[in-house]
């Protein structure tokens, strides 16, 4: 089984990019955030004729998530219990194949001294309690935008992040205790040191110069960890006409296409 996750920074800006990803790689399950569409609007009849059926948590102008898949989804939830922010749209899950996909998009944050970090901490903590009962029923994936850094080493330059969101101890230590669930950061699972950032700002040549983040991520519950084949972006569609900031992120799965 082949999964995306890919912050898109707009689905109707960039469906034509969502179509050629498509045709790529064929993947079975994607995850789409950031698709700041209207419910009305989720182009369903375009990602039906490329062979995709939709459910989404759609918002309006901003955030919005969505799984996508070849197959029947099943037991949909759009929502994430006890969350801070429950009039955005953020997190939508659905199973396919008998395991169960979290698309999620978490709150940025802005600056720790922010109200919104408030929110984005709660946010945290309210995945985390989700997680754990998701965990406790079965496999899981979880993709999506979690902005937050895991590590000194997914930052382009620490330094510059000192006292920044995405890298402070409080975010990093509520990603952790969502690991420590039972779960596993496919990316260091398979490639435990080194840059495999996600992200990069259009500014400045960001992309070229290497100046990214890695906040877009897959967890994967411990029972299919044996099944984890490969796990990266493909960083072709960060680059051509009207790229996302986000680059999709892949993950391989043995044994478990529908």
């Amino acid at each position: 089984m082949l999964a995306v996750t890919w912050n898109v920074n707009s689905l109707r800006a960039r469906m034509p990019r969502v179509l050629e990803l498509l045709d790529t790689h064929r993947p079975d399950v994607v995850l789409l955030q950031e698709t700041k569409t209207a419910p009305e609007q989720v182009p369903h009849l375009e990602l039906a004729a490329a062979g995709y059926q939709v459910a989404d948590h759609s918002g309006g102008r901003w955030a919005g998530v969505a799984v996508a898949a070849t197959t029947d989804l099943a037991d949909v939830v759009v929502g994430l219990p006890g969350s801070p922010v429950p009039d955005q749209a953020r997190w939508v899950e659905a199973t396919v194949a008998g395991i169960r996909f979290v698309s999620v998009y978490v709150v940025n944050g802005r600056h720790p001294d922010d109200p919104a970090f408030v929110d984005k901490l709660a946010f945290l903590d309210a995945m985390r309690d989700r997680l754990r009962e998701l965990r406790s029923a079965g496999p899981v994936v979880v993709g999506g935008d979690v902005n937050v850094a895991p590590a000194d080493v997914d930052v382009w330059n620490p330094a510059a992040f000192r006292g920044s969101t995405h890298v402070t101890p409080h975010e990093r230590g509520r990603l952790a205790g969502m690991l420590d669930l039972g779960y596993v950061d496919a990316v260091r699972h398979l490639q435990p040191e080194g840059p495999a950032f996600t992200w990069w700002d259009y500014r400045a040549g960001a992309f070229h110069k290497g100046h990214g983040l890695r906040i877009d991520l897959f967890l994967v519950s411990d029972d299919l960890v044996e099944g984890i084949r490969s796990a990266g972006i493909d960083r072709g569609f960060r680059k051509g006409p009207k790229p996302s900031d986000h680059a999709p992120l892949l993950l391989e799965l043995d044994g478990r296409a529908g």
